[in-house]
């Protein structure tokens, strides 16, 4: 029995103005999975994310999410479908608390008690926010403000959460740190989507991934296949041997 993927690309080409930057993207995510987009710079990983959150349009093609088209919708809307992203650099709010910080989390929702025991589930992934409750978010470390984005992220109860470069601007120790709570938080049940330069990190604790180069799907596989592909070890693994 087949089950519909909660994203799917299919065929998809985008444009900025007349300048073509996806081609022919196929790709999806299943319930549950979590799913890498690599690739180097201007390989169009972000507008893949872009095209998912209709800032940027579809020319043809289609972006499904559970099985319906939300290609063409509005960027709010498509977030009200079910959609979260923690983007790039974090972008939290630097003056407002964390508290406050959470609550836009789940602005768009109305149910006020499961609302209130998300935050306890949030408060458990993430203790160190609970200590910093009442703080600006200005106040907080790197890794303490990538925590907020992310548990901000999942207060709205998204069917799927992107993620862009989580490991952006991290030290090598944070990036352990936040590859561990990535993956804790897909084997708690949500579904990720993350593009990430670090494609060692991602593989270790992806289900499957994608490689970009130049707009176009050049390679998809499990992540273990991946790690040890020849092309990625020579292109984004620092020729490593594979150790699976």
């Amino acid at each position: 029995m087949t089950t519909t993927p909660i994203l799917e690309f299919e065929h998809v080409d985008t444009y900025y103005g007349n300048i073509q930057v996806l081609y022919d993207v196929n790709l999806t995510v299943d319930q549950g999975e979590l799913v890498c987009l690599l690739g180097g710079n201007a390989s169009g990983k972000s507008t893949t994310l872009k095209t998912i959150l209709g800032v940027c349009k579809v020319k043809s093609g289609s972006v499904k999410l559970r099985g319906k088209r939300i290609d063409g919708w509005p960027t709010k809307q498509i977030i009200a479908e079910g959609v979260a992203i923690v983007p790039e650099n974090r972008r939290i709010f630097p003056r407002m608390t964390v508290h406050e910080n959470l609550e836009m989390g789940a602005y768009l929702r109305s149910d006020q008690a499961q609302i209130k025991q998300d935050m306890e589930r949030i408060f458990e992934l993430f203790p160190r926010l609970r200590e910093r409750l009442n703080q600006y978010g200005l106040t907080l470390s790197g890794g303490e403000q990538q925590m907020l984005a992310m548990a901000r992220a999942l207060l709205s109860n998204p069917d799927i959460l992107l993620m862009d470069e989580p490991s952006m601007g991290l030290s090598p120790a944070l990036v352990d740190q936040q590859f561990e709570l990535i993956q804790k938080v897909n084997d708690q049940g949500t579904t990720i989507f993350m593009v990430e330069q670090n494609a060692n990190m991602a593989l270790s604790i992806a289900d499957r991934g994608y490689v970009l180069q130049t707009g176009s799907i050049v390679l998809a596989d499990s992540a273990s296949n991946l790690l040890c592909n020849e092309m990625m070890q020579e292109a984004y693994l620092g020729g490593e041997e594979c150790k699976i």
